[in-house]
């Protein structure tokens, strides 16, 4: 053994990397053989700490400078002071508390040279498997170092695993996982969070705890946690607003205005994007312009909010200018009944002039309508304005001047007929009616479509809820299977 060891260049990562057992016996057996003088020359010729010896630019096969020593004596000493010492290669030596140098890297100090002032330093090399730069580590943080690298791995394939199609849209961070694990609840697929990433980077950086409080905020206030998806889709900054700073303060601002706990996660559902809006510089002077300049009644303002909370977060001032502007011009419609359409049906100020409201105006138009009589309908049933030309407006006008015989002039008197279904109470009552025989032979009376059904079964009816029902249900199957057959 002594024989093979001058043949290798003293590598102390090749050495220590065996098992200590093992280095052990060899330097018992080998102490007993050669005798502890003899010993002393095989290390000293072994890891050759003679400078004149040992070039200073070899290095080890794994890239360190090989280290040597000033002089024989200091190698001596080092040496020696164990000499007698049969664990003086025992783990402990590695386990002493260690300095960084300027590169973060630890060392270990040997005794102090004798005659020089500087300390001789030993350093062990290991080589990072990641980075193929050499690390100085005590053996204890060694295999931290590792099981820190194959941490890094195994996190890297768990992203790629949970999340493949994410990682290859954007630049996916593993430090993002807890928050994704944690959105994935409430119903986030892959597709969202390229979304959200699309929309706000910076909300998917957000710590998983921080994002919890302020979601389970929302749902304490009355959001649904159905809805949180397509809060956080529309609003992902919604994520970065905290808790004490920005929701409860929009939270309080409602119910400022009125608002019932009850209805204010609806709100935070419809329009999230208020929690973006400064509360002195936005959303008051908004509700100011609604009451002073619009001309809403503050008793009425938390039911106009309730009724479209995007009210809050565009621009009002354009929108009622232009819209009031367009009625009055297009029917001759008197502020105050313009008032009470924004009152009743604040969607007014979100429609379209040219897609929205002058279509369905021209359609009163055309089936003999004047302005003024417009005007009656829309600030009676504003929400006309809102509906399908082809699969509503137009289908229920038929069924009332072919079916019911009414005259389009009894649509001023009972415009609630247009907001009613044909399918579910128009068609159904007439057809009962004249099952029983008690249809009258003019005009439909209108009247008996407003009730509702246990109303209607009593007062025009004669006969019980149930009977009514089944036979609405039997008529409700024979137009489904007519509408399949047609498209069959």
């Amino acid at each position: 053994m002594a024989a093979i060891l001058p043949l290798y260049p003293y590598n102390p990562l090749l050495y220590f990397s065996t098992p200590s057992s093992f280095r052990s016996q060899f330097w018992i057996l080998e102490r007993r053989r050669l005798g502890s003088a003899s010993l002393k020359n095989l290390v000293k010729l072994a890891a050759h700490s003679n400078p004149r010896i040992l070039k200073s630019n070899r290095k080890s096969k794994y890239g360190e400078a090989l280290l040597f020593y000033d002089s024989d004596e200091e190698m001596d000493d080092d040496v020696s002071d164990d000499d007698e010492d049969d664990d003086w290669l025992s783990d402990e030596e590695f386990s002493e508390p260690a300095n960084l140098d300027v590169n973060n890297n630890k060392r270990f100090k040997s005794k102090t040279t004798k005659g020089k002032d500087r300390q001789q330093e030993w350093e062990w090399g290991l080589r990072s498997f990641d980075n193929k730069q050499s690390i100085r580590l005590p053996r204890s943080e060694r295999v931290a170092s590792l099981q820190r690298n194959e941490s890094g791995k195994h996190s890297r394939n768990v992203k790629d695993k949970k999340y493949p199609r994410l990682s290859e849209e954007i630049p996916l961070d593993v430090k993002w996982l807890p928050l994704l694990d944690y959105l994935s609840t409430f119903g986030m697929k892959e597709s969202h969070f390229v979304q959200m990433y699309e929309r706000r980077m910076q909300s998917l950086q957000i710590n998983v705890c921080s994002a919890q409080e302020r979601l389970e905020y929302l749902l304490s206030v009355g959001v649904k946690q159905s809805d949180v998806r397509r809060i956080l889709l529309r609003q992902p900054q919604i994520l970065e607003y905290t808790v004490e700073n920005n929701l409860k303060s929009r939270v309080a601002f409602l119910r400022g205005l009125g608002i019932p706990n009850s209805r204010i996660g609806q709100i935070i559902a419809a329009a999230p994007s208020l929690f973006s809006y400064s509360v002195e510089n936005s959303l008051k002077p908004t509700v100011r312009y609604l009451i002073e300049e619009v001309g809403i009644k503050e008793k009425d303002l938390g039911k106009v909010i309730q009724l479209s909370p995007q009210i809050l977060v565009q621009r009002i001032d354009i929108s009622w200018n232009t819209r009031s502007m367009f009625l009055t011009k297009e029917l001759g419609a008197p502020r105050d009944s313009i008032v009470k359409m924004v009152t009743k049906h604040p969607q007014l100020l979100h429609y379209s002039i040219d897609d929205g409201l002058l279509p369905r105006i021209n359609f009163l138009r055309s089936i003999g309508m004047k302005n003024s009589d417009i005007v009656k309908v829309l600030t009676s049933l504003t929400q006309v304005l809102s509906l399908s030309l082809e699969e509503n407006l137009k289908p229920k006008y038929l069924y009332l001047v072919n079916e019911l015989n009414n005259e389009v002039q009894s649509l001023t008197k009972y415009p609630m007929y247009l907001s009613l279904s044909l399918d579910q109470r128009i068609r159904p009552r007439h057809r009962f009616l004249v099952s029983l025989k008690k249809a009258p032979k003019g005009p439909f009376p209108l009247g008996s479509l407003v009730p509702t059904d246990e109303c209607f079964c009593q007062q025009w009816a004669g006969t019980s809820l149930d009977r009514y029902l089944a036979f609405r249900q039997r008529l409700l199957l024979k137009k489904f299977a007519e509408k399949y057959e047609r498209k069959m």
